[in-house]
């Protein structure tokens, strides 16, 4: 424990020899004693100096004892101050009354007593060490108190992030197995029917033709799976921050192309008609599969939530200065769009319903889709105006920036 800070003691007379004196009667390693030749500079030490006791003269030229004992207790930083008084005065005179008037605590006649003087000031240096003991102590507990409250509160923070990290697990589980479970029964009953008809010897019904769907609508199924697996997985990866990103140079446009093309049935089946404007060629270095897998899942949204109306897809080159070009993609759907409480919230994992329509799948498509567009060192962002369908815009930089002329 460390030792306490030494008690300040203040001594006022206009005789140097009498503060030199006085000074050499109190003084120890305890304390530190300030002297004073006037009331003008008594109170001057007073608004810098937190002091334990005063002890004034009352018989000075200018201001007295008196009159400084009586602005002190008109100051709120100087009222509390114990004061003890001194004087060469007679005792006829009954200074010590009208000193006690003044809010003295002792009255003292020189010629002084050592022994009553160190005695007193004993006295106060104690006080006031007890004093700011408690003081310190009122502190530490006002301190404790707060990083006790602050403590509770991290508690409840993260109580309640337990509780919602356990309410999304069971929720995902159960995502799971309802999504897991519908590709699975569809294949579960594919294969009851073809036994059933091996049982019965019906080989047309395995003729080419059937067994070509067979196939297709089998393949759908687990193609269905193994996607909402590699989804669990990007976020297990992107979480554990072990996803890999693999850039080289690619062509955007013809990546756009490409994924338009590949989700014309999809289009066609949800009543829907996808749009590529048209754009000179675009180049960038960029994981050409993770970017076509951002794509495919804004479509994908937008297929799911347009209402049936047109997707369009366009390309835009911006401008970012010294950080060279990038490229923004928007993908915009003529659906209900997007509530305002919802717009940051479809970006989280496992968010569904967040649109008007049925939710499907585990609610991991924005969130690995804005997780990839960071790595890239890009963004993902959605504009949307209730009744007007919602805009997703993916802005990649070009780490070559360069448009290439289409031939």
């Amino acid at each position: 424990m460390s030792a306490p800070d030494p008690s300040k003691l203040l001594i006022v007379d206009d005789l140097p020899e009498n503060l030199r004196a006085l000074d050499a009667l109190i003084r120890d390693e305890q304390r530190q004693v300030y002297q004073a030749l006037s009331g003008e500079e008594a109170l001057s030490l007073m608004l810098e100096h937190e002091f334990a006791l005063a002890i004034l003269d009352v018989q000075m030229p200018g201001m007295d004892g008196f009159e400084l004992a009586e602005l002190m207790r008109a100051t709120s930083r100087t009222r509390n101050i114990p004061i003890v008084f001194v004087s060469a005065a007679g005792r006829e005179l009954n200074y010590a009354f009208k000193g006690y008037e003044t809010g003295a605590v002792d009255f003292l006649y020189k010629p002084l007593d050592p022994d009553a003087v160190r005695s007193k000031v004993n006295v106060f240096v104690t006080l006031d060490q007890q004093r700011r003991e408690m003081r310190r102590q009122m502190e530490a507990l006002e301190q404790s108190r707060r990083e006790q409250e602050i403590l509770l509160q991290e508690l409840n923070a993260t109580q309640a992030e337990l509780q919602r990290s356990l309410r999304m697990r069971d929720e995902f589980m159960s995502l799971v197995a309802h999504e897991l479970r519908t590709p699975l029964n569809t294949l579960f009953l594919e294969v009851q029917m073809r036994s059933l008809q091996l049982k019965r010897g019906n080989l047309p019904a395995f003729n080419a033709e059937q067994t070509g769907n067979m196939i297709k609508r089998d393949e759908r199924q687990i193609k269905s799976m193994i996607r909402l697996i590699d989804d669990m997985l990007d976020v297990s990866r992107m979480k554990s921050g072990t996803l890999s990103i693999r850039p080289a140079r690619v062509e955007l446009m013809a990546l756009l192309e490409r994924v338009v093309n590949d989700l014309s049935l999809q289009a066609a089946a949800a009543g829907c008609t996808v749009a590529l404007r048209p754009h000179d060629a675009v180049e960038g270095f960029w994981d050409e599969f993770r970017i076509e897998q951002v794509v495919v899942n804004l479509l994908t949204n937008a297929l799911r939530y347009g209402g049936g109306g047109e997707v369009e897809v366009s390309v835009h080159l911006e401008d970012c200065g010294t950080r060279g070009h990038a490229v923004r993609i928007d993908v915009r759907d003529h659906g209900k769009g997007i509530a305002p409480d919802f717009i940051e919230r479809i970006f989280e994992p496992y968010e569904r319903g967040a649109r008007s329509g049925e939710p499907k799948g585990l609610g991991l498509g924005l969130y690995i889709s804005r997780q990839l567009a960071t790595s890239h060192g890009g963004q993902l962002t959605v504009s949307s105006v209730a009744g007007q369908g919602a805009t997703f815009s993916l802005t990649l930089p070009c780490m070559e920036a360069a448009t290439v002329a289409s031939a």
